[in-house]
């Protein structure tokens, strides 16, 4: 995707790691020599209850300051949010890309969240996390599979960038590090096919 600004929502549940994707996105982002916005919505949020998280990223300074309204990109951590949340509002059915954690295919996944664009991506990113980092958190995954789908960043950059952050987190645990870096690079991967 080549645009001056590229704008992305989040949609995931309290505990997948939305907000956390969207802030370790736009990090990298800012590394990379981008402006960026990465904001979380808040709410009465709890474990498990709906959230979203958005970025902004561009090659210039981004002069405005208001919610995202109409994507280009929105992720779903949660498939199960189809039913209940409006995932596909302001999302463009000519260029908008939706990428949806699932292990339904593109066709099933269409016809459930009635969406008639044709840039949609499933990916079944619990399933990697929880091969990679032994639980099912679809969010660096996640990313992996937006990188793929948009090239917003290059890899190496983003994995770089993630591996510095990751290991000031984690340093204690290497195998959380290792695991999330083989995720990313996994769903990046499929992507790309």
């Amino acid at each position: 995707m080549s645009k001056d600004m590229m704008e992305i929502r989040w949609h995931g549940r309290g505990g997948q790691g939305a907000k956390t994707a969207a802030l370790l996105l736009g990090e990298a982002a800012i590394a990379a020599g981008k402006y960026v916005q990465a904001f979380p919505e808040y709410g009465p949020e709890r474990m498990g209850a709906p959230v979203a998280a958005y970025d902004r990223i561009a090659a210039k300074e981004i002069t405005i300051h208001s919610p995202v309204l109409k994507p280009d990109v929105v992720l779903v951590l949660d498939e199960t949010l189809i039913e209940s949340v409006d995932m596909v509002h302001g999302l463009s059915e000519s260029d908008g890309v939706l990428i949806v954690n699932t292990p339904d295919s593109k066709e099933e996944t269409k016809k459930r969240i009635k969406w008639n664009g044709s840039k949609i991506i499933t990916i079944d990113a619990s399933k990697i996390a929880q091969a990679n980092i032994g639980r099912p958190i679809p969010n660096t995954p996640m990313i992996g599979a937006l990188i793929g789908a948009t090239l917003i960043l290059p890899i190496e950059a983003f994995m770089e960038d993630t591996k510095k952050k990751l290991e000031k987190k984690f340093k204690s645990k290497p195998e959380v590090i290792e695991g999330n870096l083989k995720a990313i690079r996994q769903a990046y991967e499929e992507v790309r096919k």
